[in-house]
């Protein structure tokens, strides 16, 4: 075609391919125009007189054509898509199929740079979300987050529970040492109580204390035995969000995340009571208090509005306390184990197989005979120690305190003489 010619690549200096410009090629025409030679072009335009001589012989530019080279995967295309989002997008298990199934050996850059389309819709598709709202008083949503305080000069580790009204988000947090069941239950009695009543529906992520299982595509949940008591006791219906997908829970996902870095970040505390006054006066004071970013309003006006008169009252419920049942052999210091703490029994038992029944407290039972009953510890790698249960060992027998009279008597007999002695002595009596 007339007055057009394409881009030719150049050899710089340095032994890289450039490419000349639009620009460049106007220019060349316009010293051409000027009267310069092709030498003192090429000299000035840093290219060859090769190149200077087609861009003039063609009076104009093109895009340079790069030449199409049929890769080893064309074609394969649905196929590459069908087996990444199978693969969840792991291209090296990808390169394995083809290499495996359809007999195409390439490297594993060759596979990434063909799926790389589809890792892009699959990474979106993960990401996308369809935002939902709850009526109020419908749905509690609850979670917990670790992190390390600073507690009397130490970091400790905490955890904490936060609970999410669904339709106002009004949090309540707590602070616990663990996240076992025992702690799942105060939390989400603890937020009962803070908003004054009952939701419909418990929203959780699948947290090992509550769900057994949770099959990701036929949805299939089987919650804990304990966790179905819970919810039976206090009527409410439990829900899990499905499994690596913990944004279908995410007004208390980014709850979680709101306290560690507003409420948590950056303070100290002296004690754990303060850490815990610190909280409460955090959710009334600045999480109660500031403008929703969602929603646009105030949690609590919001709550005070419409969903503290659509939860459902507490009916004179306090505590769930399930009795729970194991079996424990008494160890060498005459104590079991539960919870990594210690209770004493009565030291004859020491290798014998003890019954233990808790709630709000540990009852320890042999042979049908109830044999130990303690207060039951909230901590961790505590003991509870009843003395006359170690009675009887070396070094544990409790003898009586000695008088003042015993005390003399030992020390200094010499005061403890007959009163005779002391009136000869002194030439007869008073």
């Amino acid at each position: 075609m007339d007055g057009v010619v394409q881009a030719l690549p150049v050899i710089d200096t340095t032994g890289r391919q450039t490419m000349q410009t639009p620009e460049d090629v106007a220019q060349m025409l316009r010293l051409k125009a000027a009267g310069l030679g092709i030498k003192h072009i090429a000299r000035k335009m840093g290219c060859s007189k090769n190149t200077v001589r087609r861009y003039l012989r063609g009076g104009g530019w093109v895009a340079y054509k790069v030449p199409q080279r049929a890769g080893a995967l064309r074609g394969l295309e649905p196929w590459l898509a069908q087996r990444l989002q199978q693969h969840g997008g792991n291209a090296d298990v990808v390169r394995q199929d083809l290499e495996r199934e359809l007999g195409v050996a390439v490297s594993l850059r060759t596979v990434e740079r063909a799926v790389a389309p589809f890792r892009r819709e699959l990474r979106a598709a993960e990401l996308a979300t369809v935002r939902f709202e709850t009526a109020p008083g419908e749905q509690l949503q609850i979670d917990f987050g670790e992190t390390s305080v600073a507690i009397a000069g130490e970091r400790v580790r905490v955890h904490l529970f936060v609970a999410t009204l669904g339709y106002s988000r009004r949090p309540y947090v707590a602070v616990f040492s663990h996240e076992r069941q025992l702690a799942w239950w105060q939390g989400i009695e603890g937020a009962f109580h803070h908003f004054g009543g009952r939701t419909r529906e418990l929203l959780i992520d699948n947290a090992k204390p509550l769900v057994n299982f949770h099959d990701a595509q036929t949805r299939e949940v089987r919650f804990n035995e304990r966790f179905h008591a819970f919810c039976r006791y206090w009527d409410v219906l439990p829900k899990a969000c499905a499994p690596y997908r913990a944004r279908t829970k995410g007004k208390d996902e980014r709850g979680v995340g709101y306290v560690k870095r507003n409420a948590i970040a950056g303070h100290a505390f002296d004690s754990l009571a303060a850490l815990e006054a610190h909280l409460a006066w955090w959710m009334r004071e600045v999480a109660d208090a500031r403008v929703h970013g969602t929603t646009g309003d105030i949690p609590i006006e919001r709550f005070r509005a419409k969903e503290a008169a659509a939860l459902r009252a507490l009916e004179g419920r306090t505590t769930f306390q399930p009795l729970r049942e194991c079996v424990r052999r008494v160890h060498a210091d005459a104590c079991v184990e539960l919870e990594t703490n210690r209770y004493s029994v009565p030291w004859r038992l020491i290798g014998e197989w003890v019954t233990v029944l808790v709630n709000e407290q540990v009852r320890i039972t042999h042979a049908g005979q109830e044999v130990a009953v303690h207060a039951r510890m909230a901590g961790q790698r505590r003991a509870s120690i009843q003395r006359e249960h170690l009675l009887g060992i070396v070094g544990t027998e409790v003898r009586p305190k000695p008088s003042a009279v015993d005390t003399l008597s030992t020390a200094w007999p010499e005061l403890l003489r007959p009163l005779q002695e002391y009136e000869a002595l002194t030439g007869g009596g008073w």
